[in-house]
């Protein structure tokens, strides 16, 4: 074996050891730099968009391996440095089997919802631990050649393996691919053949380029195998566009626009005019084709633009008219009830007036009718001044005529006004009302019809047990508070409590004369006086807090 001198060899320096004239491949510059660009730019586009995926995570560390195969590779063609093409030469060794382990795995957990199974996991780690173990002996490299000015190492056992382990893990992912498109949803069916397409002819591409390098010794054949990174690209690229492939948003026009700004990038590597005008005329068909497809892809967006906007208009236009319907609805509410509310006020007093004997004693089955005609009439009055509320509110017609007052005192004229229900219910009723005055400037008449709506409610939803009221002040307002031990609130229904017609689920069990507009009245009214009411539960059948809040 005759030992070359290496001075002889005229190789020089490289400049960041992947640019020097000692690469004599005519496109190395070209496909590996581009391989490179576009996977690690469209691997942290993707990661970055969501990098809470472990899909988006995982396609990111697949293109960052092949980058750094790719880097090293270029360092193989263009460093001098002995020592630095043995370590970046076992660098690829290493690499490569994770990138095709990678993409398989990244397939698979693409396909499924549930992720991989623990023993496809195993079987998949056992196959690159050898690679782990032995890629620093001499079973990766024997040395480096010395016997011509190739700059190429002597490759050992483990080289073969890793083809072994890449052509069965190409095999795989082929296989695995026709057997999961048959059960997989119909809607994932399209987006899965780009994915697994992609992933096939990647790896096809990319163990092509290697395996005929090493057996034909012929590097520059090899390089063309890089070119099924792009290709991979492409067909992600095109999943994320047309089917939101790792929930991330891309439009189809920047995608397009950033692959004529790669390709156009590239073709400063190449360094032969005869290949220039090859590329040329490749990148031209590619910039035809990208164009037709652009151009299609910003006329659709443009119409679907447009067809937004079309909407946007009609939806405003509708918009406006259920406000004019919505206005003529509450109109119609407010006469409505302003011409029932004549009569059963008349109906009322005419009965109060029967049960009273204004007319002469009547018997006590006719007095009895006439009471319960009198209740009755009185519950539609109530219902007939909720909706004369409503509509007042929601026309912002509700006028609010305020006074200095004192809290304390009003609840206590609550309290006695409301006492013989009370007593009734035979509900133990304790307060706490402080002596000195907590006053307030508020519409006194819209105030005590909160409380009383309040302390009703209270009466109507404890069956058995005792209210406490206790009226205070903190934090600059005035509070009113309305304890009970009755039916209680689920805690997840709160929130709906004070909505327009709304009622709890169980409300109907304790009372079925409720209409569930009391507390969105008693609501809107303490709001429009700068305040608010709170509601406290621990659940079903702990009781309940309501807290009214009005400023100081």
């Amino acid at each position: 074996m005759t030992i070359i001198d290496t001075l002889g060899c005229g190789w020089t320096s490289s400049t960041f050891l992947v640019f020097s004239a000692n690469v004599f491949g005519p496109l190395v510059y070209y496909s590996h730099l581009f391989s490179l660009i576009t996977a690690f730019g469209l691997g942290l586009f993707v990661f970055i968009k969501n990098y809470r995926s472990r899909l988006a995570r995982l396609f990111f560390g697949i293109t960052s391996i092949f980058s750094l195969w790719v880097f090293s590779d270029i360092v193989l063609w263009a460093d001098e440095h002995a020592a630095n093409i043995m370590f970046y030469w076992s660098l690829t060794i290493l690499l490569e089997p994770i990138i095709y382990i990678l993409g398989l795995y990244f397939l698979m957990i693409y396909a499924t919802d549930h992720g991989v199974s623990r023993k496809t996991k195993f079987i998949l780690l056992s196959l690159i631990i050898p690679t782990l173990i032995f890629v620093p002996t001499r079973l990766a490299i024997l040395g480096f050649n010395y016997t011509n000015c190739d700059r190429e190492v002597v490759e050992g056992l483990l080289v073969y393996y890793g083809y072994l382990v890449e052509m069965i893990i190409a095999l795989w992912t082929v296989i695995y691919s026709i057997r999961t498109y048959k059960i997989i949803p119909k809607e994932k069916k399209k987006p899965f053949i780009f994915v697994s397409l992609g992933t096939i002819l990647f790896f096809l591409c990319f163990a092509w380029g290697n395996i005929v390098g090493t057996i034909s010794e012929d590097w520059t054949l090899g390089q063309y195998g890089l070119f099924g990174m792009p290709i991979f690209l492409s067909f992600i690229t095109y999943a994320i566009v047309r089917f939101k492939t790792f929930n991330v948003k891309m439009i189809s026009a920047q995608a397009l626009v950033a692959a004529l700004w790669i390709t156009l990038f590239a073709l400063l590597f190449v360094r032969n005019i005869e290949n220039v005008r090859i590329i040329v005329i490749l990148t031209l068909i590619l910039f035809l084709i990208i164009g037709i497809i652009l151009v299609r892809s910003v006329k659709r967006e443009i119409e679907q633009r447009e067809h937004i906007e079309k909407l946007a208009k009609d939806l405003e236009v509708a918009n406006e008219k259920l406000k004019e319907l919505d206005q003529l609805k509450s109109e119609f509410l407010s006469l409505a009830t302003h011409q029932i509310r004549a009569p059963l006020t008349a109906i009322k007093g005419y009965s109060s007036m029967l049960v009273e004997g204004d007319f002469g004693i009547l018997p006590q089955k006719a007095k009895d009718s006439a009471e319960t005609i009198m209740k009755s009439c009185q519950n539609l009055i109530n219902i007939v001044s909720d909706f004369l509320n409503i509509s007042r509110i929601e026309q912002g017609k509700m006028v609010y005529e305020k006074s200095l007052f004192d809290v304390g005192g009003l609840v206590n004229e609550v309290i006695t006004e409301i006492k013989p229900n009370i007593d009734k219910t035979g509900l133990s009723f304790g307060t706490d009302i402080p002596t000195e005055q907590i006053r307030i400037r508020a519409d006194r008449s819209k105030i005590k019809q909160v409380v009383g709506n309040i302390i009703d409610n209270a009466i109507k939803y404890t069956p058995k047990g005792n209210i406490f009221v206790s009226v205070y002040q903190s934090e600059g307002k005035a509070k009113i508070s309305i304890k009970d031990n009755g039916v209680g609130i689920d805690p997840s229904e709160i929130g709906k409590l004070f909505n327009k017609f709304s009622r709890t689920k169980d409300a109907n069990k304790t009372n079925v004369i409720g209409t569930g507009l009391g507390l969105y009245i008693a609501k809107k009214m303490t709001e429009a006086h700068g305040g608010d009411i709170k509601v406290t539960s621990d659940g079903v059948g702990k009781g309940s807090t309501f807290t009214i809040e009005l400023p100081l």
